[in-house]
C-alpha cells in the first residue's frame, strides 16, 4: 500500500507537491522535515520579529495545507 502526501503552498493551490511513501512513518518524517523547513524559511526571511506565538501558528497553518491519503484510487461512475 502506498501512501500519498499533498502539501500545498495556501489554500488555494491548484497544483499542491505530491509525494509518495511507502508506509506512513515514512510518510509522517517527510511531513515534519517539510514543515519544519518551510517555517524556517519563512522566519528565517521575515523583516518581522516573530514571537513563539507566531511561529507555533505559522507551524499549524502548514499543517493544515498536507493532506495524507492511501494509494487507492476511487472512481465513482457518472451517472
Amino acid at each position: 500500500m502506498s501512501i500519498i502526501v499533498s502539501y500545498s503552498i495556501d489554500y488555494m493551490d491548484p497544483s499542491p507537491c505530491k509525494e509518495t511513501f511507502d508506509n506512513i512513518d515514512d510518510a509522517q518524517e517527510w511531513v515534519a522535515e517539510e514543515v519544519q523547513r518551510r517555517v524556517e524559511h519563512a522566519v528565517a526571511h521575515s523583516s518581522y520579529s516573530l514571537t513563539e506565538k507566531d511561529i507555533q501558528d505559522m507551524t499549524e497553518t502548514e499543517y493544515s495545507l498536507i493532506a495524507i491519503t492511501d494509494g487507492v484510487v476511487t472512481t465513482f461512475p457518472t451517472p
